[in-house]
């Protein structure tokens, strides 16, 4: 889902460029400028993903500077879709421990990787195989079912969500076989969430709600934490048509919380021409974009962007063949409460205007693209 031009009662907000409060990475894209009561949109010769300090928001002295954060934030998901968060207040660490034991994990014998196996989009838990799945933006079953056949996305992919849920189980290797590896991931799917409510507050904020708006409907952690291994493949096998590591898709939830390697490959999609540009790795930054049921909130005010993942450059090992390095990344997919109604924000709509969707809740929204990926 590609956002429209958005209309909306919002602030007066300026077009993100370089400075010591928000640097960016250059793209080219179309950027969209909002006066005091509504939205006008105007081209732009660069498209740029955003670099936010947000400890000015989580730190901020004053009220100003929290709103002024606060409307970078918003501005970044308003023009691209896409930012790159620093000083986001998860420590270095963590993000390499939390890489290691899903290394770990992904080097387990494939007959164990395989007793953990991903059964049901409803509850979305468990190891994905290298090919079972096909992102794409295609809702019907059989259309992906035939891309799959075609082009399957070629990684291999751990689902972890709340662990307390009564009705759907996390699959967990035993101890033996990955030590540390459960409770390590469970640590690091609280850590994303709190800092998921604070980006949905800042969200709030520069949508002009109240800052703590959006707390009662995301705090049931309907999450999904992703850990995905790219593993190694000779570029043959990526030579055909419409293959890549992981094809274009937009996310379906609220925010994706991207944690890459150094490897690269993520592309986005300038809005404007439709070609992929890459979003390079930063140390010490995370990648966070908005996902169709945030613009379906937003009434399309946030981009929900489409994405891909293509291979980096292979290392020949002959005239005519080569391999490409592995690559790790760790996605944190935020979701709002299972059963939350998504429908338009009272801020994203102009008087007499009326909302592009209808309400949908949060579980019908992501368990139906989920069948239709997996099955």
């Amino acid at each position: 889902m590609l956002a429209r031009t958005p209309s909306a009662i919002l602030p007066t907000m300026r077009r993100v460029t370089a400075s010591p409060r928000t640097s960016s990475v250059s793209h080219s894209a179309r950027a969209a400028r909002c006066t005091r009561r509504t939205f006008a949109t105007h081209v732009e010769d660069n498209f740029r993903i955003p670099i936010i300090d947000f400890s000015k928001y989580r730190d901020a002295a004053t009220a100003a500077q929290k709103e002024e954060t606060a409307q970078e934030v918003v501005r970044g998901f308003t023009d691209v879709g896409f930012i790159y968060l620093s000083n986001h207040g998860i420590p270095e660490e963590t993000v390499k421990h939390t890489f290691q034991k899903s290394a770990e994990f992904f080097s387990m014998p494939i007959e164990k990787k395989a007793e953990l196996a991903w059964r049901d989009p409803r509850a979305n838990r468990g190891f994905v195989q290298v090919g079972r799945e096909r992102v794409t933006q295609s809702a019907n079953a059989d259309e992906i079912r035939q891309l799959r056949e075609k082009a399957p996305d070629y990684k291999e992919s751990m689902e972890i969500g709340r662990d307390w849920d009564k009705t759907y189980k996390n699959y967990w290797p035993r101890e033996v076989d990955a030590p540390g590896f459960k409770r390590s991931m469970l640590n690091f799917f609280q850590t994303c969430h709190e800092l998921h409510v604070l980006v949905m507050r800042s969200i709030a904020l520069g949508l002009r709600l109240e800052e703590t708006f959006f707390d009662s409907k995301i705090h049931e952690q309907y999450h999904n934490l992703r850990l995905l291994s790219y593993p190694p493949i000779k570029t043959q096998l990526l030579r055909g048509e419409g293959t890549a590591r992981a094809g274009a898709h937009s996310d379906y939830g609220t925010l994706t919380l991207l944690f890459q390697d150094s490897v690269g490959g993520l592309e986005v999609q300038n809005p404007r021409t439709g070609q992929f540009q890459p979003a390079t790795p930063i140390p010490g930054t995370i990648v966070v974009n908005a996902g169709d049921l945030l613009a379906r909130w937003s009434n399309d005010v946030l981009r929900s962007t489409l994405h891909r993942v293509v291979a980096p450059p292979a290392k020949a090992i002959s005239e005519t063949e080569g391999v490409t390095p592995a690559r790790q990344s760790i996605a944190f997919f935020c979701n709002p409460n299972q059963g939350a109604e998504i429908s338009c924000l009272p801020t994203c709509v102009v008087p007499g205007g009326n909302p592009k969707y209808p309400p949908v809740t949060t579980e019908d929204y992501i368990v139906g693209r989920l069948k239709a990926t997996y099955m």
